[in-house]
């Protein structure tokens, strides 16, 4: 009966060993833990990190408005019209920076005057804020000469102006392409095409007035329909100008002309005398619905 008491005591002594090393000291170095952050110095050292970083993210939030300049903003002055040189000194005096974006040719402006800015007039911008400026070239660029001859006085007018050029003086010269060119010039001497020229130059044209050089006497289109005359005309490179109507015509081209402007003849002292007219000219006619009656005892010279 002993043997079996102390038996059962060993038993039970194991197991409260066991038990006290699964349980007792993990809770023991529970305890340990407790007590050390519970420690005054350790207290004192978290409180202090803690304290030292809202001190730091206090000042970088505080020193932000100066390093980025917050909420100080400017009314960007007017420097349009003004030297570069003068651009850049009113800028600097309202604590703005300059620079040049870039750069256009107008001849009516000075060399190195400010063409545009951006940001404009009165934009509202940071302290220290570049500007960009558009100035105008202090050396005009070149140009290759168009060939203009043939184009008609307004197509010339466009093309010149797309290259930078302008329009000088116009002269005209006796020609049957009416209002065409008939040669280009610069500083009084003809230019030739792909002569390299500067940027808002000046060309004189030469044009054509539409009547020609040649000479010749002034068809008799009485009793001509307005069809036949149209096409006679035409060949001799005379334009058929105003058609009157003398009562109620319902077929114009099958109208017969009683009457013209010029003449073909003038009575001078009782001589006929044939009158002239040059290629390019206009002839106007009136019509009626009848044909009229020709005098056939008038003869023109040959």
């Amino acid at each position: 009966m002993k043997k079996r008491s102390h038996n059962f005591e060993k038993y039970n002594f194991e197991i409260e060993t066991l038990r006290f090393q699964n349980f007792s000291i993990p809770k023991f170095q529970n305890l340990r833990m407790f007590k050390f952050i519970t420690h005054k110095s350790f207290l004192v050292n978290f409180l202090a990190i803690v304290f030292i970083v809202l001190l730091l993210v206090f000042a970088f939030f505080s020193l932000l408005g100066v390093i980025t300049k917050h909420d100080e903003y400017k009314k960007v002055p007017s420097v349009v019209g003004k030297s570069y040189d003068e651009a850049v000194q009113i800028l600097k005096a309202a604590n703005l920076q300059a620079t040049i974006q870039d750069s256009i040719y107008d001849d009516t402006a000075r060399a190195l005057q400010v063409m545009r800015q951006s940001p404009d007039a009165d934009a509202t911008v940071k302290s220290d804020r570049t500007i960009y400026l558009t100035i105008n070239r202090a050396v005009p660029p070149q140009v290759d000469m168009p060939d203009l001859r043939g184009f008609s006085l307004k197509s010339a007018q466009l093309y010149l102006q797309n290259l930078g050029l302008k329009i000088g003086d116009t002269t005209y010269v006796s020609d049957i392409a009416k209002n065409a060119v008939k040669d280009q010039k610069f500083n009084g001497n003809s230019i030739s095409p792909g002569t390299k020229i500067n940027m808002g130059s000046h060309i004189d044209l030469v044009i054509g007035n539409g009547v020609g050089e040649a000479v010749m006497s002034v068809p008799d289109l009485i009793g001509m329909t307005v069809a036949q005359a149209r096409d006679y005309l035409n060949s001799s490179n005379i334009e058929l100008g105003s058609i009157i109507p003398g009562g109620q015509v319902t077929d114009l081209e099958n109208a017969y002309i009683v009457k013209q402007n010029p003449q073909p003849y003038t009575e001078i002292a009782g001589e006929t005398v044939p009158n002239k007219i040059r290629p390019g000219q206009i002839m106007d006619i009136w019509i009626s619905s009848t044909p009229p009656v020709k005098d056939s005892t008038t003869t023109l010279p040959q």
